[in-house]
């Protein structure tokens, strides 16, 4: 059975890792603060779930699921997370976040940004432009009619892959928004983000989107 080991179990990895107990799924979840703050949700998860520190979340995972604020990437251990895959959902928010260069000058993205941090692991962008509130009740079989689409975006194969069919087993389709360079198309203020689309409009939003400065 695959581990999931979540660091961040604010609303988006809380939901996330409730939905995929009930797929299957080993869960292992952490935050910044410590295990014993997370035993609500680990009962209302069931099963196997677990809390544990960061790092412990880190070593337990087969794939980690990183959902923390786009400031605190740097303070992540490289060290469990090598050969690993990488579920990232960050978004930019300079009024939290601070400004970042990178992302201003548009030299990078968020998820480059991480890669960069993880140089050995294998980091893909998902669930970042869906409201943690729409995950858990848009999801539909697939082949439904007007099935909701997320992106995703990696430099690494197997990682899409991962990504592909964890979002099939939740009720989505997959767009991929590749590589990790371009993953800026569906950032905070695209046409894609945010909005409910299937696969189509997706990729047709995604060719639309022009880079801007993210003001707030």
């Amino acid at each position: 059975m695959t581990t999931l080991g979540f660091i961040g179990a604010g609303h988006i990895g809380g939901t996330v890792a409730k939905l995929a107990a009930q797929h299957g799924y080993d869960v292992v979840v952490s935050n910044s603060r410590s295990p014993e703050t997370l035993a609500d949700l680990v009962a209302e998860i069931g099963g196997t779930a677990r809390a544990a520190w960061a790092a412990e979340a880190s070593a337990a995972a087969d794939v980690a699921f990183v959902s923390i604020p786009l400031k605190n990437i740097w303070q992540l251990d490289p060290a469990p997370l090598v050969g690993k895959i990488v579920l990232e959902t960050n978004n930019y928010y300079p009024a939290r976040d601070g400004r970042i260069e990178a992302i201003d000058n548009e030299s990078d993205t968020t998820t480059g940004l991480l890669q960069k941090h993880l140089p050995d692991s294998h980091v893909v962008k998902v669930f970042n432009h869906i409201n943690w509130t729409h995950i858990p009740t848009q999801g539909l079989p697939a082949g439904a009619p007007n099935r909701r689409a997320l992106a995703i975006a990696s430099d690494h194969p197997d990682a899409l892959e991962f990504a592909r069919r964890f979002y099939d087993e939740l009720g989505y389709d997959a767009v991929d928004a590749s590589p990790v360079s371009e993953s800026w198309r569906i950032e905070r203020g695209t046409p894609g983000y945010g909005a409910r689309q299937t696969v189509a409009e997706l990729e047709a939003a995604l060719r639309q989107a022009e880079r801007a400065v993210v003001h707030s």
